[in-house]
């Protein structure tokens, strides 16, 4: 695995070095905001993870998020701040960010987010070219279809575009268990693929971005179980 880190602090930089050279992993550093949007724009497909503090020289953090997500829709990106305003943190997921983690942190917890990231996604793969047929879904309701294979999702016939990877695999648990609810500590598990940490905030984040692109498409089929979670209920377009 390859993995830019966008760290104005050197220190913080050499100390994750050795931890991601124990995992055998190839890192590049950069040391302020432009360079490091620099090194991402020169090799796009190089990079498997990205790890961007927020505070940084010559370019904000948010604004480089902003820029790598015009690149690419993909690649998964945690955000590292010294912010402890939840506001920072919700926009930083908002921007793109497929996870956070608040300084000062573990090495270990970092890289057990890593892991996690790049489980999920290697999963991805391109969309076919050729039309698929119903059975190349894995997810099929009266409106709505997903295909693991493809990582595209439709409803009444309307591609959902732009889905990152988390929101892809967040709509993707919840549609697989329609009508269930789910609750933000169980979303965590099951997508971040960490126990909870009491980010709750990170779901939500991704939630209303991912409602955001549903309802470029069509209908709001993610509800809010109010004291409980979300669920995944598509049975009300028929009315």
């Amino acid at each position: 695995m390859k993995i830019l880190m966008i760290e104005d602090n050197e220190s913080v930089a050499q100390m994750m070095d050795m931890f991601f050279k124990k995992e055998q992993w190839e890192v590049e550093n950069a040391y302020d905001g432009e360079s490091g949007l620099a090194m991402f724009k020169a090799a796009p497909d190089s990079f498997d993870i990205i790890t961007l503090d927020l505070n940084l020289p010559k370019m904000d953090g948010m604004e480089v998020a902003q820029e790598i997500r015009k690149l690419s829709k993909t690649v998964p990106l945690i955000m590292l701040t010294a912010r402890d305003s939840e506001s920072d943190q919700v926009l930083g997921l908002e921007l793109g960010a497929d996870d956070y983690v608040t300084k000062p942190f573990s090495p270990i917890t970092l890289v057990a987010r890593i892991k996690a990231l790049h489980r999920r996604a290697e999963t991805v793969e391109p969309a076919a070219a050729e039309q698929q047929s119903e059975d190349d879904f894995d997810v099929v309701t009266d409106h709505f279809k997903l295909s693991t294979k493809t990582r595209e999702a439709f409803l009444d016939g309307k591609e959902i575009e732009g889905l990152t990877p988390k929101e892809f695999d967040l709509l993707h648990t919840l549609a697989a268990n329609p009508k269930q609810v789910f609750s933000r500590e169980q979303l965590l598990q099951l997508v971040w693929d960490y126990e909870y940490y009491g980010d709750e905030r990170t779901v939500d984040a991704h939630i209303k971005k991912l409602r955001q692109k549903i309802e470029k498409a069509g209908p709001q089929i993610i509800q809010t179980v109010w004291g409980v979670g979300y669920k995944f209920d598509d049975s009300g377009l028929d009315q």
